[in-house]
């Protein structure tokens, strides 16, 4: 099988151009692919197939083997190969999990719409919201010495978030301009070095109270930039920058 490797901020994905539906969606070889030892290695895996409606459809899995929900950096990094293969050219819509997705591409730079955001609830002092994907936001200072996985497992696993799973982030403020972002990423149960959605959700709590509509994002993996439009409480036009590049492409034998 041909496959293919991307990255988008240091979130990785396999890549696998499934438009033949070959492919075999079995939970322990989606697992054995996405690990770093034995397999591939990735975040996920994400196939790429045809829709009736759009140019073409996401599949994604975490690289425990489960289908999940919404990925951002995946849904780049699938904008990217979909670009490499000539789906389109320079601007897209593809259907995801969570519904239809518009998209385009410039040197590189993926910019991709996320879904509207109705509301944010709280949690304590902390914040709740679904970008696509449910996330936990919790304010810190000195993010970079800060125990991202001990704490973000020890909220993952509580018993309010337990059953369904929740990716924790973890956000210091630079300056007025830009936010950095830890994520423990369920599914992954580790932390990765950036999240898509993560990174979104971040964003719009940080935008909450302020004058604006787009703020930069420090992930472990580099820069993001997200854009969103506030509505009283809810969030229309949101949008998620950065890159998407192809590492490397093969084949293995299932």
């Amino acid at each position: 099988m041909e496959f293919y490797k991307y990255q988008g901020t240091g979130n990785d994905f396999v890549m696998i151009d499934n438009r033949d539906l070959q492919f075999p969606k079995e939970k322990d070889l989606i697992e054995k692919l996405c690990d770093r030892r034995f397999g591939i290695g990735g975040d996920g895996l994400i196939l790429l197939e045809t829709d009736e409606h759009a140019d073409f459809k996401m599949v994604y899995y975490n690289s425990d083997g489960n289908e999940s929900t919404m990925c951002g950096n995946g849904g780049r990094c699938i904008v990217a190969f979909a670009h490499f293969l000539d789906v389109f050219e320079d601007r897209t819509h593809f259907q995801a999990i969570d519904g239809l997705h518009e998209a385009e591409i410039h040197n590189g730079i993926v910019k991709l719409k996320m879904i509207d955001v109705e509301n944010i609830s709280k949690d304590g002092e902390n914040s709740v919201l679904n970008t696509g994907s449910p996330h936990f936001v919790q304010f810190v200072e000195d993010l970079d010495h800060y125990k991202v996985y001990q704490h973000g497992n020890e909220i993952r696993n509580s018993s309010t978030y337990q059953k369904e799973g929740i990716n924790v982030n973890f956000v210091e403020q630079i300056s007025e301009n830009e936010i950095f972002v830890r994520t423990y990423e369920r599914g992954v149960e580790d932390e990765t070095f950036s999240c898509g959605t993560g990174a979104t959700a971040a964003a719009l709590v940080f935008l909450k109270d302020k004058n604006q509509s787009a703020v930069q994002v420090k992930v472990l993996g580099g820069k993001l930039k997200v854009y969103a439009e506030k509505d009283q409480d809810s969030y229309r036009n949101v949008w998620l920058e950065g890159p998407a590049k192809q590492v490397f492409k093969g084949k293995i034998k299932l």
